[in-house]
């Protein structure tokens, strides 16, 4: 690999583009990511009856290490990433999550399950900070990059609502671990081989590394970004970890059947997921701030309208909801695209994971309490002041006359 020579003058390496298989690898291991994280959310009903718990409730706290993991762990996986290497991370990634995945199957109480979930949380937040800056740091085209891998990303969660449905109803809910466990461990069988060896460590590249914006202004963006992404991930681990049970609770009486739900759910997500391509499209043509605080806004009177639906009705509007939620979600890793050079992307993307994953964690942890003490209708009301808080938080980002082209 050819060493980098400048920020402003890419060297040839950055000209061409990672071989094609690599590309949809590193895309599938985001559907991967997402997919492990949700298997537990999708199966949370049988998994407490089969454990011996009255109500899904009392089982959804102990999959709360997962979350904390996922933040958490991003800290160190991102350090690593630049400073040991990109494709060595992803290789443990592959690997360490289809074995935790596998092992998960053969938890026999909820403590023992607690752990194996948390390892599957460990290495899942490996991705999102080695990753995203993995596909970024040959790409000509950031937005589009970002907002592709963005749909992969939440086919992937649409996957998990429709996958394990139809595995619980076939082989029960440890297939449903089993299963992905292995298509991830071919996933790292494949990748090993198509990807090259690297030569040097992004952060070992020649140049030193730059950002585009001045100090006082990068770490105002950082900050606002963090604190932004915390509220954000409040919403899409609520909502992606509790809409199933949502919509079983909203459609009893029209729909009762766990597959035929969990191809609803897809489908949510599925048309949901579109709306992350086409922010990549957008995202070079307008304000970042502005498109970003729009994003954000809508979805306001979509949860109101959320908390009120039921049946049909109750689909509609979910699907206002996640296509305003999962739209939001491409504007950070374009942010670090924008603003932060390629040798320092994932320690700068681990340590913004790092916050707001962990602290959001808390609303997995708190699902099962929130909507048992308050039911569902309260709880999306109180999601919607999620998004009021971030829209304010937003009101800080530097504006249109900082934003540049992404950094080299």
């Amino acid at each position: 690999m050819t060493n980098l020579t400048s920020a402003a003058a890419p060297a040839p390496e950055q000209l061409a583009d990672h071989p094609r298989m690599v590309r949809g690898l590193l895309n599938i291991a985001h559907a991967l990511d997402h997919l492990f994280l949700l298997i537990f959310a999708a199966a949370v009903s049988t998994m407490a009856a089969d454990m011996g718990l009255a109500q899904w409730q009392d089982l959804m706290p102990y999959g709360a290490g997962a979350f904390f993991m996922f933040g958490l762990g991003a800290l160190p996986a991102g350090r690593l990433g630049d400073v040991w290497g990109r494709r060595s991370m992803m290789l443990i990634f592959f690997f360490g999550i289809g074995a935790a995945s596998i092992l998960t199957a053969f938890m026999q109480t909820p403590w023992q399950l607690a752990i194996s979930l948390t390892l599957i949380g460990l290495f899942a937040s490996i991705y999102h900070p080695v990753g995203i800056p993995m596909l970024l740091e040959r790409s000509a085209n950031p937005g589009a990059t970002i907002g592709f891998n963005g749909l992969a990303g939440n086919l992937g969660v649409a996957v998990a609502a429709l996958l394990t449905g139809f595995l619980i109803q076939w082989q029960g809910w440890r297939a449903a671990f089993i299963i992905p466990g292995v298509v991830a461990l071919l996933c790292g069988w494949f990748f090993a081989r198509a990807c090259p060896q690297e030569v040097s460590s992004p952060a070992k590249r020649k140049g030193g590394a730059k950002v585009n914006l001045p100090a006082p202004l990068l770490a105002r963006a950082l900050v606002v970004m963090t604190a932004a992404a915390i509220t954000s991930s409040v919403l899409f681990n609520f909502t992606t970890n509790g809409n199933g049970l949502l919509l079983a609770e909203r459609f009893q009486g029209v729909m009762e059947d766990p597959v035929a739900l969990g191809l609803l759910l897809a489908l949510v997500y599925a048309v949901a997921s579109v709306a992350q391509v086409v922010v990549g499209h957008l995202i070079n043509r307008f304000s970042l701030k502005r498109f970003f605080m729009f994003m954000v806004m809508a979805q306001i009177p979509m949860l109101v309208l959320a908390s009120q639906a039921q049946g049909w009705w109750l689909f509609a509007a979910l699907i206002g909801v996640m296509v305003f939620i999962f739209g939001a979600i491409p504007f950070t890793d374009f942010m670090i695209a924008r603003y932060v050079d390629d040798r320092l992307r994932s320690r700068v993307s681990g340590m913004r994971l790092g916050v707001s994953f962990a602290v959001s964690s808390l609303s997995v942890w708190a699902l099962g309490p929130v909507v048992k003490a308050m039911g569902f209708g309260s709880s999306l009301l109180l999601l919607a002041c999620f998004s009021v808080t971030t829209t304010l938080i937003l009101t800080l980002l530097p504006g249109a006359e900082h934003e540049q082209s992404p950094a080299s």
